[in-house]
């Protein structure tokens, strides 16, 4: 079976595994890797592409938590205003104010998290553009590094487990 790159790129997009697309293109986890590559997705680009959805899922997922939790901050605080209760009233402005402050960071964060990404990918091209063998290479050994990373990661998470610092 063909692999539409159109459908491909928009697979890659929503986040699907290389065995999700490899399944439902009827071909190997290798074929579909190749034609990625051929697509000119950089590891920068598709590292976010991967995994922007569920930077942003969780991010989203955290600010209604903290718009909830906001909310009710301003429940209270109208409460303890009717009532007189000044000290319960300054906490609550206190929450509320905290709140806002984290909801700014993880908004800064997702921004600059995108920029990063984009001169990545900008830096990539321009070094593709004039020797796409250096680029290859960089991207390469970007790779060797990330599995490099994520090895120690795991190493030291099953550490902190099993000395039940979880």
């Amino acid at each position: 079976m063909a692999i539409d790159r159109v459908e491909l790129f928009e697979m890659c997009r929503e986040g699907k595994t290389v065995r999700e697309m490899a399944r439902h293109f009827g071909v190997t986890p290798g074929r579909i890797s190749q034609v990625r590559k051929e697509l000119n997705l950089s590891v920068a680009q598709t590292v976010t592409i991967e995994a922007a959805h569920r930077v942003v899922a969780k991010g989203l997922d955290v600010v209604s938590q903290l718009e909830d939790i906001n909310k009710k901050s301003r429940r209270l605080l109208d409460e303890a205003l009717k009532s007189g209760d000044k000290i319960t009233a300054l906490n609550a402005i206190r929450e509320v104010r905290a709140q806002l402050l984290v909801q700014l960071q993880i908004i800064t964060t997702l921004a600059d998290m995108r920029a990063v990404s984009a001169f990545q990918e900008a830096v990539l091209q321009a070094i593709g553009e004039v020797d796409p063998d250096v680029r290859a290479a960089i991207v390469g050994r970007l790779r060797e590094i990330h599995a490099l990373r994520k090895s120690t990661e795991l190493v030291q998470e099953r550490r902190m487990i099993s000395h039940g610092e979880e």
